[in-house]
């Protein structure tokens, strides 16, 4: 991970997203799933659109985000 700061900032990250990677603009412990809603602490963010900049907490919020109507059909 690029720029990850320490404990010291709580509550919600400021990520920018990037091409395998991302970059924390403003201290924080966690994001928040653009899907769920779900906390998802940095050291264990793993999915985010760059195109969308958010972020996701699993492989089926992803594609609930990419393909919603996948999943009524």
């Amino acid at each position: 991970m690029l720029n990850k700061f320490g404990p010291s900032g709580l509550g919600e990250a400021q990520v920018q997203y990037l091409d395998g990677d991302f970059r924390v603009t403003s201290p924080g412990t966690y994001v928040k799933c653009a899907v769920t809603g779900v906390q998802i602490p940095l050291d264990e963010l793993k999915y985010w659109s760059v195109d969308l900049k958010e972020a996701y907490a699993s492989p089926t919020a992803v594609l609930q985000r990419h393909y919603p109507n996948a999943a009524k059909a």
